[in-house]
């Protein structure tokens, strides 16, 4: 039986259409719109949940110069920006995809998929993002040459002593590897390679959508004197999910990004937080070799997506 149009009305999709497109939007567009919005929620909600932690565990009593309470109590901003994370960059890019999509399609334009050589794909994706390290670091020692306004390079350092100080902790390695690289790792690949980059395919095709998602994701951050090997990072991670089709192997590959920070900062922080120089890069043998081989890896993803296509692997 034929439904009538007026049963669709509170519907993502009409007429086989989907919100976006039936409103005058673009996909694009809205990606971005979301983003902004993401970023603000994100942010109030991670400042909200610290404040009410801080007022229940009596922090506002024993300390009454809020840096110094931002400094002893950092697990609580961790907890509150994770709860941002969580609500707003995972669940509600979840949501939002449906403005895109039918429901039955939300998982496949969010890559929510595990392929046979999806295995396959995660180990030569944990392969790449050890051995590029060696050239994310040289990226980022050009970024820290460019000229940047004051007031961003100030913020970035305080960020960097406060991580320093908690990581140099004791009993905080969990808490570290939870919400510095498992709940970025899973919410911020939900809403970039799923939603982002999938909305922008839909516009603009697969390697624009590639580019300037991973651009985005490293503005995202608002760090401009990392801002490069950030966005570096998002587009090896953009590339992978496009390769895959899957967000796992990018997922994996974010957790070990970020989990392998947090171990050295803890273990080995004069490394981790060492000022980018000459005298600290590692030798040029090294970064040669870590072009190398990331290029050989990239070639051999892309064999493994051209042989899931010419055999349909699922």
């Amino acid at each position: 039986m034929k439904l009538q149009d007026n049963s669709f009305s509170n519907s993502p999709l009409q007429g086989g259409r989907p919100w976006v497109e039936r409103n005058g939007f673009r996909h694009w567009a809205m990606a971005m719109l979301w983003i902004v919005a993401a970023f603000v929620l994100f942010q109030i909600t991670a400042t909200i949940v610290s404040i009410a932690l801080f007022y229940f565990t009596g922090g506002f009593d024993s300390v009454t110069d809020p840096t110094e309470l931002l400094m002893e109590r950092l697990d609580l901003l961790f907890i509150g920006n994770s709860t941002g994370q969580i609500l707003f960059l995972g669940l509600a890019s979840y949501l939002m995809a449906g403005l895109h999509v039918s429901k039955s399609e939300r998982a496949s334009f969010l890559r929510f998929k595990k392929y046979k050589n999806t295995g396959v794909m995660v180990g030569l994706t944990a392969l790449l993002f050890i051995v590029v390290q060696p050239t994310v670091w040289y990226i980022g020692y050009f970024n820290s040459l460019l000229p940047a306004p004051e007031f961003f390079s100030e913020m970035q350092q305080s960020q960097y002593e406060m991580i320093e100080g908690f990581l140099t902790s004791d009993g905080v390695l969990l808490m570290g590897l939870i919400n510095i690289a498992l709940v970025p790792a899973i919410c911020e690949e939900i809403m970039f390679r799923g939603y982002v980059q999938s909305a922008f395919e839909k516009s603009w095709g697969v390697w624009p959508a590639i580019l300037v998602s991973g651009l985005l994701f490293g503005l995202f951050h608002l760090q401009l004197t990392n801002l490069l090997p950030l966005a570096t990072l998002g587009i090896l991670l953009a590339l992978v999910t496009w390769l895959s089709g899957s967000l796992i192997p990018a997922i994996i590959a974010h957790f070990i990004n970020n989990g392998s920070a947090v171990l050295l900062g803890t273990y080995y922080p004069e490394l981790a937080f060492a000022e980018m120089s000459p005298e600290t890069a590692p030798p040029i043998w090294m970064l040669l070799l870590s072009v190398v081989l990331s290029i050989l890896l990239i070639n051999m993803l892309y064999k493994q997506f051209q042989k899931k296509n010419a055999n349909g692997i699922f």
